[in-house]
């Protein structure tokens, strides 16, 4: 009864808050000025709610920039799996031999610990996560930003690993124009184009990209190492600008995507009795999302977001056949306000999920659904000009777990102009489900409903972190970053073998820890650019006794970028990294490897670039060392992946831009 209360007084609050303030909206006639050129030039994070720049923010948020995705849009530009794979502490972690899907894990927690973000609202969580980083392009982002670490106080309790926020493009006064076409040595074929042009008071943006990929045998046992897959997806927002107060977008995202792999006969039309084992998904997924913006003249800024998406995914194989859909919202009232040197946001959202099984009717998790309601607020205290304290409150009531109230603390100091430090805390939480995406793909249909018995998972997380950075001449700079992270998670949900071959939800008996250090180079020498960095993580399974070592999971990972500039036309790439030894589930351990790849780009005159990119160009593969399956052809059974399998690809690019 008291949770209920919590929620029909936050709600009030919410509603009464956006209702106060939308005729401000409409009709405010401020004379704030705001020049669109220095806007168009200044990279704006989004992710901290505040005006503070990234390199005194509290919060450690690190920016892929859009020179970074706009590069990678020519090198891998079916999605940003790849790019974020470059980052130190985060890991791609493929779940899928047969579909090829894939989560994101950041210093060592599994994927469900990361939250995904899209401008700043929740996406792909739940049912809906399937293969949610496949269908991203980078052409489509202005940047992509990374919190390491507790970040619950604005986005909530999922957040206990990082999150990953992408910032989609907005519109500028010169038009754009951007069509990408791709096609690699292993049968994928790329068609991206963006175009986008702002006016007086109206502007747009609009995204198209198709992706074809035929199925592939890479190591000749049978069965695709890639699935044959086609996916499509438009993206168009449009923009109204009141006055240059006040800022009024909409948007929608479709994505239409089709999955087939397994017997490469059964994939040709050639199956007989002993080839039939297959899996297709078919998924399509609308997403309507809206946002206000309006500045007053002590630039107090008040915005008003929100985002509307169903999903639904068909899963047939030879085996069995599925049908789910899960429809997921987002609504956010906040506000920041300048309190002299200092600043302070606040606000109030509602989020939710709810999943159908539409067939078939007999399995056992018919229907699953959340819904939360969250206050929270941030001061950030400027005690010096080379100081800053950051506290933050949030508190969320859940419909089923009750209320969660995520304090947290960041400090951050610079010492001198080369030289500064910050340092955090903070909590976290993720009620149980039984469809979130795990390191290990499970059947829904194996899948038992979470029982009353089954508690949430709390974290409490803390970080350190030096850096030091110096600039001289032209293009001449070094930064070195170093951190240490801690996180603990009291009460984690294990998957666990159940009556009948299903799978259900228990907590376990002891905690889940994750720490270690990631350190990382940027370096800029003339024309060169290095990026270097080095990840060391220990994490463990405390409630065993014994081989308590997370599965999958590298103690050291290394990995570096460089790039050099030869005039205006020629740029070339080298990126390498190294993968350290993992436990397998059954406790022995994988060899270690390296992954190599080269980048060679031209520029055709003012308007057309050519790439030519090679990966994994040592050709390593978990195949090399061990069989991808066990079992037999027609009924087999996939080992945990924890290399790569497609192997060494050649792709070559054309982009044409205005």
């Amino acid at each position: 009864m008291v949770v209920r209360y919590i929620y029909i007084i936050l709600m009030k609050l919410y509603f009464l808050l956006c209702a106060a303030l939308l005729p401000v909206l409409a009709f405010s006639q401020d004379t704030t000025r705001i020049d669109v050129k220095d806007l168009e030039e200044v990279t704006i994070i989004s992710s901290t709610h505040n005006n503070e720049k990234i390199e005194n923010s509290p919060m450690k948020v690190e920016v892929l920039g859009h020179e970074e995705l706009s590069e990678e849009a020519s090198i891998k530009p079916g999605n940003i799996a790849s790019i974020l794979s470059d980052v130190s502490g985060v890991q791609i972690q493929q779940s899928s031999a047969t579909s090829g899907n894939s989560n994101i894990r950041i210093q060592g927690l599994d994927g469900k610990y990361t939250q995904i973000l899209r401008d700043g609202m929740p996406l792909y969580d739940g049912f809906s996560g399937g293969f949610g980083i496949l269908t991203i392009p980078p052409l489509d982002l202005q940047q992509v930003e990374l919190i390491k670490g507790a970040a619950s106080t604005l986005y909530g309790g999922g957040a206990i690993g990082g999150l990953v926020n992408l910032i989609s493009k907005r519109p500028k006064m010169a038009q754009e124009a951007d069509v990408l076409l791709n096609y690699s040595s292993l049968q994928e074929f790329n068609a991206n184009a963006y175009a986008a042009k702002r006016y007086k008071k109206l502007g747009y943006t609009l995204f198209a990209g198709y992706n074809n990929q035929q199925a592939k045998d890479v190591n000749k046992d049978g069965l695709s190492d890639l699935a044959a897959s086609n996916s499509f997806i438009v993206h168009p927002r449009l923009f109204c600008y009141l006055s240059e107060e006040t800022i009024i977008s909409v948007g929608y995202t479709g994505t239409f995507d089709e999955r087939k792999g397994g017997d490469m006969l059964v994939l040709q039309n050639r199956a007989d009795t002993l080839h039939q084992y297959y899996e297709q998904n078919t998924s399509t997924r609308h997403t309507g999302d809206y946002r206000a913006d309006h500045t007053f003249a002590n630039s107090i800024k008040f915005t008003l977001k929100g985002s509307y998406s169903s999903f639904d995914k068909n899963t047939s194989a030879n085996a069995f056949h599925l049908k789910g859909s899960q429809a997921s919202y987002y609504n956010e009232a906040s506000v920041y306000i300048p309190v002299g040197k200092n600043n302070l946001v606040a606000g109030v959202n509602i989020v939710g999920d709810d999943y159908h099984t539409t067939y078939p009717d007999t399995i056992a998790l018919r229907s699953f659904s959340n819904f939360t309601c969250g206050l929270f607020w941030q001061f950030s205290w400027h005690i010096k000009d080379n100081t800053t304290i950051e506290t933050g409150l949030r508190l969320d009531a859940h419909n089923k777990y009750g209320v969660f109230v995520l304090p947290r603390i960041a400090l951050f100091h610079r010492f001198n102009e080369h030289w500064a430090t910050r340092a955090g805390f903070g909590m976290g939480y993720k009620t149980p489900n039984p469809l979130v995406q795990q390191t290990l793909e499970y059947n829904v249909l194996d899948l038992l409903p979470a029982s009353g018995l089954v508690k949430a998972e709390r974290s409490y997380g803390c970080n350190a972190e030096l850096n030091y950075k110096k600039e001289w001449r032209d293009h001449h700079s070094l930064f070195i970053n170093e951190a240490l992270f801690y996180t603990i998670v009291n009460d984690p949900i294990l998957f666990l073998p159940a009556a009948g071959g299903k799978i259900g939800l228990a907590n376990a008996s002891g905690a889940l820890q994750s720490m270690g250090s990631d350190t990382y180079i940027q370096l800029q020498l003339g024309g060169w650019e290095l990026y270097a960095g080095y990840t060391y993580t220990d994490a463990r399974r405390k409630y065993l006794s014994t081989n308590n070592f997370m599965p999958l999971t590298p103690r050291h990972r290394m990995a570096y970028v460089l790039v050099k500039e030869f005039g205006e036309k020629w740029r070339v790439g080298l990126e390498g990294s190294y993968m350290g030894s993992q436990y397998r589930y059954d406790n022995t351990k994988t060899p270690d490897y390296f992954f190599a790849a080269a980048m060679i780009q031209y520029k055709a005159g003012s308007h057309i670039i050519l790439v030519l990119n090679g990966e994994n160009l040592l050709d390593y593969r978990m195949s090399k060392i061990e069989s991808l399956y066990t079992g037999s052809i027609t009924n087999p059974m996939f080992k945990p992946l924890w290399a790569p399998i497609d192997g060494r690809v050649i792709n070559l690019s054309i982009r044409w831009r205005l």
